[in-house]
């Protein structure tokens, strides 16, 4: 009779489980009230996409510079300590938007995202070990998907704010032409919109400072570990001799790019189909719906399917709906860009726990390091969809490629990304199966 698995949650841990699961929803709200800024700024600023994308450049590229730092931080420190100057840094970063606002400079918007995700970096690297670390192996991908069903309720609330405080009040976006107004007016404009980016970023940082002081004064259990620290060299070493952690670093790096590409030109699709920003928020609203649902669908079907076929299946179906969005044009081309969401649910964490599953606490470590810079596919991937869309002009529908717009041809991206990943979970499947069973 085979052995029942343990919990994925003992009761011992349970309140350092639901304090350290509260900071996913932090990073998710941040993540889902940055995608529409792309947008804003575009029309605001009168940018071009590529342009706009080094909003999500500055986000990414944040989470790439400081990721591996903070590793190293919390290897030699405790958790709680790496948690406290995560929420120190996040709180700068999205402070700076008022003097950003002030100076109407993009550099200084992009300066202050930037910092943002430094702090993100801090986070999630000491958040996601820690949450495997909380219990048994055999439940650890599974306790990994648990904690971040949270994400998708930062993400949800994060559009939301995006969506009635910022988007609904630009006035930039009431113009067809922006650009031929005159400068008198457009710099009246300019000052109010701004303005109406400010304001949720400012009052995230005040929030995220009280929850500093929360944490500053609770116990938290883990301290850093007693004794010596092994070799650095060596832990490098170890991990780039793991097939299984580095393709899992590559994987995840195509999956936080396919996500991001997926979210943020969400905007230009439904622009493409003569759709407004506003309206197609209620769509990014329901694809962080599917999210979340897709997270819990996903950790129940952990209970009895190995991490590496999971993947591999919701892999192959964000695959097929990418080709939907690709080549179905219209309404139906953007429920199946949606559609993409269910299925992309799943992979961060799978990825996560599946790459670091085998490791010793060390490697884990640093190991987490390289998947929260993976974070960087963010950054590079969006950059790259916008110079597609750019190819025919600013506009996203200036030209036709294999028959179809730019746009919808510029989600060639994600499918590609989700095609290695499934590839990914086959390996995983096939050849690590009874490690992670």
């Amino acid at each position: 009779m085979k052995d029942q698995k343990p919990p994925v949650v003992s009761k011992k841990v349970i309140v350092p489980f639901i304090l350290i699961t509260s900071l996913f929803a932090l990073w998710g709200f941040a993540n889902a009230v940055t995608d529409p800024m792309v947008q804003a700024f575009k029309k605001v600023l009168e940018l071009s996409n590529s342009q706009a994308a080094w909003v999500q450049m500055a986000f990414y590229g944040g989470y790439f510079c400081m990721a591996l730092p903070a590793a190293l931080f919390v290897r030699k420190y405790s958790y709680k300590v790496g948690v406290l100057i995560g929420l120190a840094l996040y709180a700068a970063g999205a402070l700076l938007f008022y003097p950003a606002a002030i100076t109407e400079q993009f550099w200084f918007f992009c300066l202050g995202l930037y910092i943002l995700t430094f702090g993100l970096a801090f986070l999630e690297t000491t958040a996601n070990p820690y949450i495997l670390a909380m219990g048994a192996p055999e439940t650890a991908t599974q306790r990994l998907n648990l904690a971040q069903a949270f994400n998708p309720v930062g993400l949800l609330l994060g559009l939301l704010v995006a969506q009635q405080f910022v988007l609904k009040r630009l006035q930039s976006v009431d113009y067809d032409d922006f650009s031929a107004l005159s400068e008198a007016k457009k710099a009246m404009i300019r000052t109010s919109d701004l303005m109406a980016i400010r304001n949720p970023y400012v009052i995230l940082g005040l929030v995220i400072l009280a929850i500093f002081f929360l944490i500053l004064v609770s116990k938290m259990p883990q301290a850093k570990e007693e004794g010596g620290i092994p070799s650095l060299k060596d832990t490098f070493n170890g991990l780039a001799k793991n097939n299984k952690y580095v393709l899992g670093v590559v994987s995840q790096i195509l999956y936080v790019g396919a996500q991001i590409m997926c979210w943020t030109y969400i905007y230009q699709y439904a622009e493409a189909i003569g759709m407004s920003s506003e309206d197609a928020a209620n769509y990014q609203i329901l694809a962080f719906i599917l999210f979340l649902v897709g997270r819990a669908i996903g950790t129940y079907m952990l209970r009895f399917m190995s991490p590496g076929k999971l993947l591999m299946y919701f892999a192959i179906c964000a695959a097929l709906c990418a080709l939907g969005a690709i080549y179905i044009e219209g309404i139906i081309g953007l429920y199946s860009l949606v559609g993409i969401t269910l299925f992309m649910s799943v992979m961060f964490p799978t990825i996560y726990g599946v790459a670091l599953t085998g490791l010793n606490e060390e490697e884990s470590k640093i190991g987490a390091a390289g998947l929260v810079m993976a974070i960087v596919g963010g950054a590079l991937m969006p950059k790259l969809q916008g110079m597609i869309i750019d190819l025919g002009g600013n506009e996203v529908d200036d030209i036709r490629i294999t028959g179809v717009t730019e746009v919808n041809f510029s989600f060639i991206l994600p499918f590609l990304c989700f095609v290695f990943i499934a590839w990914y979970g086959l390996r995983v499947f096939k050849k690590y199966e009874t490690e992670l069973v």
